[in-house]
């Protein structure tokens, strides 16, 4: 019986320690801050809702910049040529609609640094009045795919600052499936790949005065909560910091978590598949470890 007191008493403060004191340090340590929702509620909504027709055609203003591939328009330029530019590669807008919050849309076209919440943005303010903007987010909500898979919402709103070597993922794209000559040795396209790589970190480098970390292990090493406070404002956890409030609704952060999480943690499947089987083995055990000291001690007691 003393050494369950014994036992009682070690888990007792185990439990205090790991679900009292070890989360007070933390929020003592580590500015908490309530998520919102993705609602951007510092954000005037449109007076007028939009109009798709009407945006099919004020779209004209941003295909300077950005492509539309699902409505068959190029990008006006190359990635690096667009960093080289820009500072960083604007994305193509196909997707626009389904990763990122409508009225977020709106706002960012007509002020990207006040909807974007940095001091400086690639694109320039005032593209299309208040209406215009409403109308133009309304069209590309209405070309946006009705399921958009993890990772393209991923490489969407942050696959052209960051990249994600767990999956050969660069700013730029993919890495590619490349070969070495036989002869040489050398492989041309793959060094070829990397020197376009290298001068679009460098060009985003210059942009934002750092280059972004690489985002393979941020939710192991961040946490769910502290990621998607982030992605909401960055500015609340890192004040001062280049990145600008992405505008993602919340349907696409689910996305670009839920990609993140299977690059960074591929093993968590399995691993809250067999805990629980853990777990049961090791009561089991205790258990039969417990009969056991009463049989071989109960003629000493």
């Amino acid at each position: 019986m003393k050494d369950l007191k014994i036992l009682g008493v070690v888990v007792f403060f185990t439990l205090v320690t790991y679900w009292g004191v070890e989360p007070y340090a933390h929020s003592v340590m580590h500015k908490h801050v309530e998520f919102e929702g993705f609602k951007y509620k510092d954000l005037k909504a449109p007076a007028k809702k939009g109009d798709p027709a009407k945006g099919k055609v004020a779209i004209a203003a941003c295909v300077s910049c950005h492509g539309i591939k699902s409505q068959g328009i190029k990008a006006p330029m190359d990635a690096v040529s667009a960093s080289a530019a820009y500072g960083v590669n604007p994305p193509d807008l196909s997707n626009a609609g389904a990763v990122l919050d409508e009225k977020f849309i709106a706002n960012f076209i007509v002020s990207p640094t006040h909807a974007g919440l940095v001091k400086k943005s690639g694109m320039p303010a005032g593209m299309a009045d208040a209406q215009g903007a409403a109308d133009i987010a309304a069209y590309l909500k209405s070309i946006a795919p009705k399921e958009i898979k993890p990772k393209e919402a991923f490489e969407f709103a942050c696959g052209r600052c960051h990249a994600v070597r767990y999956d050969k993922w660069t700013q730029i794209g993919q890495t590619p499936k490349t070969k070495a000559d036989i002869k040489t040795g050398v492989d041309l396209k793959k060094m070829e790949f990397d020197k376009k790589v290298g001068q679009y970190k460098l060009n985003l480098a210059k942009y934002l005065g750092k280059l972004p970390p690489d985002l393979s292990i941020i939710v192991r090493a961040r946490g769910e909560h502290y990621l998607k406070t982030f992605v909401e404002n960055p500015q609340n956890l890192l004040h001062g910091t280049a990145m600008p409030r992405v505008g993602v609704s919340n349907e696409g952060y689910e996305k670009i978590y839920k990609y993140l999480e299977k690059v960074g943690d591929p093993s968590k499947p399995k691993r809250e598949k067999v805990g629980p089987i853990v777990l049961l083995y090791f009561v089991g055990f205790a258990f039969l470890a417990y009969m056991w000291y009463k049989s071989q001690w109960k003629d000493l007691h």
